[in-house]
């Protein structure tokens, strides 16, 4: 049924853009107010990071003013039905991640519902993504870490950062595709999790290459695979689906969503700005840097991407008989 709902998402997508949209849009009264986006995470992390440098540009490149605002808590709940509930005008988006397309089998009790409340706008970035590994662990690479797991069933410790949480469905398509068996370690942050696993404590665990990156180079962690594709800054570290699982792959992305009453018109618009501030080359300099790749998608293939993210995660969660309530 969910699959259903998102494929009948995609479709309106599709088939609400006339040829001339670009042309109506140009220059109206949309241009006239400041488009306000609102970060459901606290400043600081890398949304916030991202948020900041896309409104900046975004501003430069138009003349309109972009602000990056804040409205956080609850799982990005806060945030998200906030932006559900405003105006359908295209001056208040929502800047999320991967995470986001967890929510709806994850939780219950949604104040929103992400496929009928939302309109997917653009597909901005894609972080590079690590298997890691405490220094102390017994595997090298990936091959060394399935033929370990596979001959020690559950004697893996794999950090997340809670039951249900992105970390957590990761481990989980890990263990239905390689055909192994781990044991979750919940944390409650990122910190934690990597100060445990360079000291021994943990034996592995996904983390953003920006943030694992100086535990690499230090020799604090190993870097046994890339969860998507290989990365510019660790060029020799191959990624899953080369190493005996293919089509493994996990996109950690940001993108951005406008009400779902948004006119078709408006979301083409705001799609074009944001396709031009992933092109631009200090905003694709600064993200390399970072081992992220802009993207800056169209709003049909931003929605095709929510669809395949949304139902991997419900399949996993029904597999492993996850739910969260408050």
């Amino acid at each position: 049924m969910l699959h259903l709902r998102l494929m009948s998402l995609l479709a309106g997508i599709v088939f609400s853009f006339p040829g001339s949209v670009f042309a109506q849009v140009a220059a109206d009264a949309f241009s006239a107010k400041p488009v306000v986006v609102i970060a459901p995470y606290e400043p600081g992390g890398p949304i916030d990071i991202e948020g900041r440098m896309y409104t900046k540009k975004a501003t430069e490149l138009t003349g309109q003013q972009f602000i990056l605002d804040y409205k956080t808590g609850a799982a990005t709940r806060i945030g998200a039905a906030y932006v559900a509930k405003s105006a359908a005008d295209g001056h208040t988006l929502l800047i999320n991640n991967t995470s986001f397309t967890a929510l709806p089998v994850l939780f219950k009790n949604m104040p929103f519902d992400l496929i009928k409340d939302f309109a997917p706008v653009s597909h901005m970035s894609t972080k590079a993504t690590m298997l890691l590994a405490s220094p102390t662990f017994p595997a090298a690479n990936f091959a060394d870490f399935l033929a370990y797991a596979k001959a020690n069933p559950g004697k893996v410790n794999f950090g997340t950062l809670g039951a249900g949480s992105t970390a957590h469905l990761i481990g989980a398509w890990l263990e239905v595709v390689a055909n192994i068996k781990v044991t979750f370690i919940p944390y409650k942050g990122t910190g934690p999790q990597l100060l445990d696993m360079s000291a021994g404590r943990l034996d592995v665990a996904q983390g953003a290459l920006i943030a694992s990156l100086p535990f690499i180079k230090s020799g604090k962690l190993k870097a046994l695979a890339v969860m998507d594709t290989r990365t510019r800054i660790l060029p020799d570290v191959p990624a899953i689906a080369e190493q005996g699982i293919p089509g493994f792959s996990y996109k950690n992305w940001t993108g951005l969503f406008a009400p779902r009453a948004t006119p078709g018109g408006t979301v083409a618009r705001l799609s074009e700005i944001l396709a031009n501030v992933a092109k631009a080359p200090d905003i694709v300099s600064a993200a390399d840097a970072q081992g992220n790749i802009m993207v800056g998608s169209s709003p049909a293939q931003f929605a095709q991407l929510v669809i395949e993210d949304t139902t991997r995660w419900q399949k996993l969660a029904q597999n492993m008989g996850i739910v969260l309530e408050e």
